[in-house]
């Protein structure tokens, strides 16, 4: 259900990489957001602006972006979406000298996977690695489709009471709620709303202190990388020990430990929403 928005793939080798990945990272990272281009995070596109066309012509001394024959407006959007788009730590890490993509849906590392349409290599090139070669699509299938192949479905998972109607209408898959062995013993209380992210992170380590003090273990979900080395940072300033387990390799080595040590008396870990993992 997460997934089911991004299409399986099936990709070749195309040409080899062009230099101009290099030239058009340079020109999207002097361009301003708002004069020379505008960003829809949530279609996840980026547009040049009249502007922005006039200054990308001009340095690249280009009397039309759209030429079949150079094609430099592909070039210069997806430098745009690997500047605005595309967050170190957050969407993908650098290892080993290369771009590994971060599932923003499990949190775990995709080695191998490639975005496409030049996307991948625009991304490379704004972090000055080695650019790798293009890939076409040879095949594409969504997952709903993919799914619905199979003569028989079933499946159980601890969050699909909230997805009933989408089961319904795309597989046809009634869904059932086991009830759980003994009464539930957690208490769910209203959500706490802050008008700035700053303030909501100095109440969490306010809030983890104050456990911490009795000895209860604290689980701190955060939704990035980036974000759980933030809390980290906070932490360290309160004199508090912890365990970050999130998507860096390091990390990921010491899961099975990290997770085993987690509900020790005072331990605090700061975890991505990494799936699969049962905590």
């Amino acid at each position: 259900i997460d997934e089911a928005r991004t299409p399986l793939i099936i990709s070749g080798q195309s040409d080899k990489p062009s230099s101009f990945y290099t030239k058009a990272a340079k020109v999207a990272d002097a361009l301003d957001k708002g004069v020379h281009y505008t960003v829809d995070e949530k279609q996840k596109s980026c547009l040049l602006t009249e502007e922005g066309y006039e200054a990308v012509e001009e340095v690249l001394q280009v009397s039309d972006l759209y030429d079949p024959r150079t094609q430099w407006a592909s070039y210069v959007i997806n430098a745009l979406k690997a500047k605005e788009l595309q967050i170190k730590n957050v969407n993908y890490i650098v290892k080993g000298g290369e771009i590994v993509i971060v599932d923003e849906f499990t949190g775990r590392t995709m080695p191998g996977r490639r975005w496409s349409d030049g996307l991948h290599q625009a991304v490379e090139a704004k972090e000055a690695l080695d650019i790798q070669n293009e890939s076409v699509t040879l095949a594409s299938v969504s997952y709903q489709a993919f799914f619905r192949a199979f003569p028989k479905l079933s499946g159980m998972t601890g969050t699909a009471a909230t997805e009933v109607s989408e089961f319904d209408s795309i597989y046809k898959l009634p869904v059932a709620v086991v009830p759980t062995n003994r009464e539930v013993a957690r208490i769910d209380n209203p959500d706490v709303v802050f008008r700035l992210e700053q303030y909501k992170w100095k109440a969490v380590v306010t809030e983890i202190r104050r456990m911490h003090q009795q000895g209860r273990p604290v689980l701190v979900g955060t939704t990035s990388v980036e974000k759980s080395e933030g809390v980290a940072a906070m932490l360290d300033q309160e004199g508090i020990k912890y365990q970050v387990l999130n998507a860096k390799p390091e990390n990921v080595e010491r899961e099975s430990e990290i997770v085993a040590q987690s509900g020790r008396k005072g331990m605090v870990t700061i975890s991505t929403n990494m799936a699969g993992r049962g905590t």
